[in-house]
């Protein structure tokens, strides 16, 4: 929710600054989550000010040119080159000074320079107004009054304001702070100082002309219901004060009648609607529900069904606008609008929430009718916006106010003891602080004790409803700053779960942070379309959203890849081309069973080894490095690899599946180039897909162990063979290591060779061996025995020894 400084500084005095406030609104409940610098114009016109052009003659070296003195109020006249056709003597004009920078209407902001123009000095520029951004005219310089006075800023002579905005991360149940006075309120509790409203006491009824009956039929829908007509009204833009407010929230002005609706509702939390009157037939406006069925054209052109659950607000033949969501196209404020119905009121929340779920619309008066308004709060707001209607638009005030209210929504009364207080804030506060804080928040105290009070709570909060909700109001205005830690703290023995997953899962973060990757965080929604690029991910096994946000995030992700490799293509965008990827992230998938979802870790690489240095190689990244950071992990977590398999598909074109039994620990390889290439990556990308969940059980029965240095020499052996090409190192490590189970430690590869010097569908290996007994000294005769068992096995695979 966005709120405005100046805008907020109407209804509280103070002279606190933007980041004070902030300070107070987070304090109490209400988070600034950023404070942005709005200006009404871009660059707010610094270095501009007003000049009196006293000399002008045509330039002596070009035709389309003149040679002006400006006065602006310096110690000497500035020498100008102007190419405007309308410049002449005694003019007074806006002038870029040397050094400033403007922000034209259209194109970039540019600085102004002392330059030679054609062989004249040139010492700023007299300015068009689409050139400072204030039209977009560029028929010629602008020609103010002549009594504008020289040498004032430009800032000050437009009266252009700087302005700030705050986001303010506004909780569920915080409804009653969705508007400036509701925001103001906090702030002067705050302060002990009081709520400045705007006055309505000018409202009166100007004639009758123009009365329109109100039928509500669903009172348990429309509890209140208020109305007002308004004749003889001008549609037009709005005034530049009421477009600045509204821009300063980031709202796009309109009309004038709508920026009055769109103005009150962020002033006063109560969403209002203008009817064009002309378009009520019949009259009459009937609050009822719709016809199941029912078609009906909104304000954005789209026509939507209705079911019999949706409230609508109707004239006497149809449809004209789903009540506290979205306007009708045909009902809406026109430029040909003459006269208006104005609607302020309250609807029933839950009623609303559902209807705007249905037809899946979100406005600023759903947010705040789904939340809870104050029906308390409807002629106020309609009296207020009625008034600023007549003041922007003109028009006359044409009926009595329409004010449908059956039953009152009286205040929720709430017992509270002091006792409570103390005990869930955790401090004393006296008593007359509590009292003090509830009355500057409006709250009513009905009656008291020496135990506690009995409170009335006001309609706008309609959140607070126990006692609980009423000491945490109390609470916020205090200061949760206020309340001291405690030098004595009672604590109970906790029984943790082992392993512990965030623990962990922290320490093979700072194992890849330290090893120079970064994290990503990657949302867990994705394009459908992703399945279609490789039959490795099956779109039948897509968990899809009932209701997307967009066609790019309509299901739920199978694979960490393509999240990845989106990162990676925004990176390679943007000349970021070197880098190392981790994420810790769900997959999930629909079985015949229901739903799986398991924690996966990804790693990628890509670009060049080394940070691009004097001293550094170019090297890029290949299979081997993240194969190494693959095992290092491993390593780390202390799970041993039973078996490789070559992995070879549509999505990794060479890579490797680590397998223990018949869980798969991790798939890693280089991705597919037709893959890259449609995900716009042009360099090679090597991925890894770790089963997490499975490392994560591996823990449990994993402990430190302590083993002594081996006193004991380790002998090594090689080995050079002749194997078929189809033949890979891991099988022959495999069967090594079945063939010498107790003193076979380590089994390399440390060169291979194919080529035209060796038989079609040969390649040669050359394995080393690290044999070691923890015991006792081997001896040649145990060392050739354990060779003779290994070079029998290679045969069997058909491997040729070669001495």
């Amino acid at each position: 929710m966005k709120i405005s400084y100046s805008w907020l500084k109407q209804y509280i005095n103070t002279e606190l600054s933007p980041e004070e406030i902030s300070k107070i609104l987070t304090n109490t409940g209400l988070e600034v989550e950023s404070l942005e610098k709005i200006q009404t114009v871009p660059g707010g016109l610094e270095g501009l000010v007003i000049g009196h052009v006293t000399f002008r003659e045509k330039h002596p070296n070009a035709d389309k040119l003149s040679v002006t003195k400006v006065n602006v109020g310096g110690e000497r006249e500035l020498d100008i080159v102007c190419g405007a056709p309308n410049v002449t003597s005694g003019q007074k004009v806006v002038v870029a000074t040397v050094g400033c920078t403007v922000y034209p209407s259209s194109g970039e902001p540019f600085e102004i320079k002392k330059a030679k123009i054609r062989g004249e000095v040139s010492e700023g520029m007299i300015c068009a107004e689409d050139e400072i951004g204030l039209g977009e005219s560029h028929a010629g310089i602008m020609v103010l009054p002549e009594d504008a006075p020289i040498g004032m800023p430009a800032k000050e002579y437009f009266k252009i304001e700087d302005d700030y905005c705050f986001e303010i991360g506004l909780t569920p149940n915080r409804i009653d702070a969705a508007s400036h006075i509701g925001v103001a309120g906090d702030i002067a509790a705050f302060l002990k100082s009081q709520v400045i409203l705007p006055s309505v006491d000018g409202f009166k009824v100007d004639n009758h002309d123009l009365t329109i009956g109100v039928e509500v039929v669903d009172a348990e829908a429309c509890p209140r219901y208020s109305g007002v007509t308004i004749s003889n009204v001008t549609v037009k833009d709005s005034p530049e004060w009421l477009q600045n407010k509204l821009r300063a929230i980031h709202i796009r002005p309109i009309n004038n009648i709508v920026d009055v609706t769109n103005f009150v509702l962020h002033e006063t939390g109560q969403p209002l609607h203008a009817f064009d009157a002309a378009e009520i037939k019949g009259n009459k406006v009937i609050v009822r529900k719709a016809a199941e069925g029912t078609k009906f054209v909104t304000l954005d052109g789209v026509e939507r069904i209705h079911s019999a659950e949706d409230l609508m607000i109707c004239n006497a033949d149809e449809e004209m606008c789903i009540a506290g969501v979205f306007g009708g196209l045909q009902s809406g404020v026109k430029n040909e609008t003459k006269s208006i119905f104005l609607e302020s009121a309250y609807f029933n929340p839950v009623l609303v929430r559902k209807t705007g779920k249905r037809h899946n619309l979100k406005t600023d008066s759903s947010f705040r009718f789904e939340r809870g308004t104050d029906a308390n709060a409807t002629v106020f707001a309609l009296k207020r916006a009625a008034l600023l209607i007549k003041e922007v638009a003109g028009g006359s005030i044409s009926s009595e106010v329409v004010d449908i209210y059956p039953t009152e929504v009286k205040k929720a009364e709430v017992e509270i003891t002091y006792k409570n207080v103390h005990r869930l804030i955790g401090k004393q506060i006296p008593a007359e602080e509590i009292k003090s804080i509830l009355a500057a928040l409006n709250f009513d105290i009905l009656a008291e004790n020496i135990d506690g009070l009995h409170v009335g709570v006001p309609t706008n909060k309609v959140d607070v409803t126990r006692e609980v909700d009423v000491i945490e109001e109390i609470l916020r205005i205090y200061g949760y700053n206020n309340i001291e830690i405690p030098t004595i703290l009672n604590s109970s023995l906790s029984f943790a779960v082992k392993p512990d997953r965030e623990k962990l899962q922290n320490a093979v973060s700072d194992f890849y942070t330290a090893n120079g990757f970064n994290e990503i965080m990657s949302n867990s929604l994705t394009k459908s379309a992703y399945s279609q690029l490789t039959a490795t991910i099956s779109s039948e096994e897509n968990v899809e959203i009932l209701n997307p946000l967009s066609s790019d995030l309509d299901v739920l992700r199978q694979t960490l890849l393509f999240s990845g490799l989106e990162a990676i293509a925004y990176n390679q965008n943007r000349k970021n081309a070197d880098l190392k990827l981790y994420e810790f992230g769900k997959i999930y998938k629909k079985t015949e069973n229901g739903y799986f979802e398991e924690p996966r870790l990804a790693l990628f690489v890509t670009g060049r080894k080394e940070q691009e240095q004097w001293n550094a190689t170019n090297d890029q990244v290949d299979y081997f490095s993240l194969k190494g950071f693959v095992d290092a992990l491993l390593t780390k977590l202390k799970v041993s690899v039973v078996s490789s398999e070559v992995v070879k598909n549509d999505l990794i074109s060479e890579g490797l599946t680590y397998k223990k039994g018949k869980n798969v620990i991790v798939q890693l390889g280089q991705i597919n180039k037709a893959i890259l290439k449609k995900m716009d990556i042009d360099k090679p990308v090597f991925f890894a897909d770790i089963n997490w969940e499975y490392l994560l059980k591996v823990q449990l029965n994993n402990k430190t162990e302590y083993t002594e240095v081996a006193k004991f020499p380790a002998v090594r052996r090689d080995l050079s063979m002749l194997v078929d090409s189809s033949l890979n190192f891991s099988q022959l490590k495999d069967l090594a290591f079945q063939a010498e189970k107790n003193l076979l430690k380590e089994v390399n590869i440390f060169d291979k060779y194919e080529g035209d010097k060796l038989p079609q569908g040969k390649k040669s290996y050359a394995l080393s061996f690290v044999i070691q007994d923890e015991e006792k000294t081997l001896t040649d005769k145990q060392i050739d025995a354990i060779m003779q068992k290994l070079v029998t096995g290679f045969e069997k695979l058909g491997a040729e020894i070669r001495k």
